[in-house]
């Protein structure tokens, strides 16, 4: 979906989870800030347009670059010169050809310094945009990031400022505290999703644990929309983390392949999108799902066939105005009506009794939505209608992005084939998408890297370790000697390589497994195993 300028608008009522996203200041002396609900972290899409990093060879870096009129283009291609000189020294290229790359990169750091009136420094990019690009409506404020369901895009090389989006949001950190409460609650160490922060933020988690330690039942809900027949690691990350939820606390889950919503936004046609549903689960199930406690379903097959679900679709859908879904998503005078509808779909698994075959007409199972933190503004209208029809508030535990092999600006993109490693990819293609594509934090040349350490915050082969490599100790090892200078980007994207190859060979022979029968189970509503009544 394009998410050009946006419109604000005031919703009809505020729920209890938009008035803690709006204290502090985030809302208005009459009503809060929608754009905030949806995510706007006080600047609009386009002025965060062309703050990707974009790699080039020095061929393509016109010779009067230096002059360039955005500070922007010019950090962009000293980022992209410095991938050159370093790509040159890695293969032994001549002398000549290594000192005209070098001299190139001086010259263009010189004039970074002489525009901005500081040394460039790869993990802080200018703030400053191109004249000529229309600046919105938050033209005047800058720095700061977008998320919405459709959008992510941040101009830090760090990524996303979590933290403030967690403040903007209303939601809650996952800190130690509820780590420890978890592990004691299942026996279990808690995920290196846990451990490490990717999965960072929730609501009602820790009720949910009250529930589980009194013996009272929930159960899982996450999804995928499939927008095209092969899945990129990034993919995999809900579905990973749901795995180990499930194992640890043995409750049902129940997936849902939001084929519907990709007709709506894509240029798909309708059988298009159900069979990239159907491809897609067999990805989800070679994840290692148990077949008695999991049920997936497309969302073109089980509106039909479920009048429970059909039903509490109806009943959210009445209970939210079409004022309060342009103000939490953006919508417009000329989107499709389906477009519009589309959230009620997404927020009714969160209710049990949408699955009367799973849960026997059980109308107070809570639910646990392991997503992405784009998600979340559905279930805050989920959350706010819950009530209003009789059902428990579903709790949320909310992800971090897995950063594009470009760089953390974006998430990774099924359209782009270099902006990802696909669960289809070959070992060689593995290789060479990581060792060509994936963003270095290291430094502009080996002896500069000897002697200052590269930067893990924004180098990618760092950030997919700390999201694939189990072992902590190497972790962390691998960070302090990339970041003394001991170990080089060629060493670090070795070391990446090495996690990815076998991960990625596993889930294909894996899923090689997964016959249409199979798939046919999972996807058969039924009664689900469960221990409670």
């Amino acid at each position: 979906m394009t998410q050009s300028i946006r419109k604000l608008f005031r919703p009809d009522g505020v729920s209890t989870d938009a008035q803690a996203a709006t204290r502090g200041g985030a809302g208005s002396a009459d009503g809060p800030d929608w754009a905030v609900l949806s995510g706007r972290l006080s600047k609009s899409p386009s002025t965060l347009a062309g703050c990707g990093l974009r790699s080039r060879k020095m061929a393509d870096v016109p010779n009067g670059e230096q002059g360039c009129s955005s500070p922007l283009e010019l950090f962009n291609s000293i980022a992209a010169q410095g991938e050159l000189v370093r790509s040159l020294k890695a293969r032994h290229a001549a002398k000549d050809e290594i000192d005209s790359a070098v001299k190139m990169l001086l010259s263009l750091k010189m004039s970074y310094k002489a525009a901005m009136g500081e040394d460039y420094k790869a993990d802080c990019p200018p703030g400053n945009r191109a004249p000529g690009i229309d600046s919105g409506l938050d033209a005047t404020e800058a720095g700061d990031d977008f998320v919405d369901p459709w959008t992510v895009q941040t101009s830090s090389a760090k990524g996303i400022d979590y933290d403030k989006l967690i403040v903007r949001f209303g939601s809650s950190k996952i800190d130690k505290e509820l780590i420890d409460r978890i592990e004691r609650a299942t026996g279990q160490r808690p995920h290196r999703f846990l451990r490490r922060g990717i999965f960072f933020s929730h609501r009602d988690m820790n009720q949910v644990l009250d529930a589980y330690e009194n013996k009272k039942p929930f159960y899982l809900y996450t999804g995928r929309g499939p927008s095209s027949e092969a899945m990129h690691v990034g993919h995999l990350i809900p579905f990973i983390f749901t795995k180990w939820l499930q194992d640890v606390f043995n409750v049902p889950l129940v997936i849902q392949m939001t084929d519907d919503e990709k007709y709506l936004w894509k240029e798909l046609t309708l059988e298009q999108a159900h069979g990239y549903a159907v491809e897609n689960a067999k990805d989800i199930i070679a994840c290692g799902f148990d077949a008695n406690k999991t049920f997936i379903f497309s969302d073109l097959d089980y509106m039909g066939m479920s009048p429970g679900f059909y039903k509490n679709v109806v009943k959210i859908q009445k209970h939210v105005t079409f004022n309060q879904v342009k103000g939490i998503f953006g919508f417009t005078d000329s989107d499709c009506i389906g477009k519009i509808s589309f959230p009620a779909i997404q927020a009714a698994p969160s209710f049990s009794s949408s699955f009367p075959q799973v849960f026997r007409d059980r109308t107070d199972i809570q639910c646990l939505i392991p997503c992405a933190i784009d998600q979340d503004p559905y279930f805050r209208m989920t959350r706010d209608v819950a009530p209003r029809i009789g059902y428990p508030k579903p709790a949320l535990l909310h992800s971090t992005f897995f950063p594009a092999l470009q760089g953390a600006q974006t998430k990774m993109s099924a359209s782009d084939p270099n902006s990802s490693i696909f669960l289809t990819d070959t070992a060689k293609q593995i290789k060479t998408k990581v060792n060509k594509h994936a963003f270095s934090g290291g430094r502009d040349t080996i002896e500069e890297h000897r002697q200052f350490g590269g930067n893990c915050d924004v180098d990618v082969s760092f950030m997919y370790l700390t999201f694939f490599l189990e072992d902590d100790d190497r972790l962390e090892q691998i960070r302090k000697d990339y970041s003394s200078g001991a170990m080089l980007t060629g060493e670090l994207k070795k070391v990446l390589v090495e996690v990815l190859q076998p991960l990625i060979a596993e889930h294909q022979a894996r899923r090689k497994e997964v016959t249409d029968e199979v798939v046919k189970e999972f996807m058969t509503p039924r009664k689900l195993s469960y221990d409670f009544e």
